[in-house]
């Protein structure tokens, strides 16, 4: 588990060295024998150097690779999420309408990997309640195939990267279906942060938020919960699921957590 986690930090710090330098992930892979030589060094340091993850802890693995351990269905038996090739698989049937943790989240650095297939459907929940609709009565970061024909007639703020039926990502950044794609999460606070494909795409104030959207979602308003990810009737993958978990009893800790977030 530790190696799959200093794997992980080190993927996910080149990916966002990638998207600073706007190059796909593919160009880079493709420079020749000293740019790979030259990848794990500079993941390496741009980890350890980010100031996104001051003050949070190491990091560690919420979803092992192997088993459903730390995790529970949510509205229904579990049958319908299991493991394939070390991913999170959910079949699309019966079952649980959700997956969750079962430990609550306050503020948190969290990233992941998906896969949709076309025309697929999900979500991420964060600050969730154990009881209640999870994307409006805790918060739903958008997953879809915001190039499948079915969707080509849905609002701005049901596509990927968006806080479901509140803001709108600022671009689209996703790749087509079947591909995996990343995603990182930043609560901090009422601040809330998107990336996929180590690009930015939401930053949102959650108060301001709230006043404008808090009736119809009342999630906004919440301050921790659980993660979870949905069951929207798609075989849907994740993988590699961090987190890091933020000291809201440190200021500076959240003050560094924020700045990180505006530099990337």
């Amino acid at each position: 588990m530790e190696l799959l986690l200093v794997v992980f930090l080190l993927e996910h710090a080149l990916a966002l060295l990638v998207g600073a330098l706007s190059l796909g992930t593919s160009e880079v892979g493709d420079k020749g024998g000293g740019m790979k030589v030259f990848r794990p060094v500079a993941a390496g340091l741009i980890f350890l150097w980010s100031p996104g993850v001051a003050g949070a802890d190491e990091g560690r693995v919420l979803f092992n690779g192997k088993d459903l351990t730390g995790w529970q269905g949510m509205q229904g038996p579990s049958d319908n999420w299991g493991v394939k090739d070390g991913a999170l698989t959910c079949t699309g049937g019966k079952g649980a309408q959700w997956l969750a943790t079962k430990e609550e989240f306050t503020d948190f650095d969290l990233s992941l990997e998906f896969k949709l297939p076309v025309n697929g459907n999900s979500g991420v929940f964060i600050r969730a309640p154990r009881q209640g609709t999870p994307y409006v009565d805790g918060m739903e970061i958008q997953l879809l195939d915001d190039y499948g024909e079915k969707w080509k007639n849905l609002k701005p703020d049901q596509f990927t990267g968006a806080i479901y039926a509140a803001v709108a990502p600022s671009r689209r950044v996703t790749k087509k279906a079947n591909e995996w794609q990343t995603m990182r999460i930043l609560c901090v606070g009422r601040s809330c942060s998107v990336w996929v494909n180590a690009q930015q795409i939401i930053k949102v104030n959650l108060d301001e938020l709230a006043e404008k959207y808090g009736r119809k979602v009342p999630g906004l308003k919440r301050n921790s919960g659980l993660i979870g990810v949905q069951n929207h009737g798609d075989p849907v993958s994740f993988r590699k699921i961090i987190i890091k978990t933020l000291d809201r009893a440190s200021a500076p800790a959240k003050k560094n957590a924020e700045r990180g977030a505006s530099q990337k």
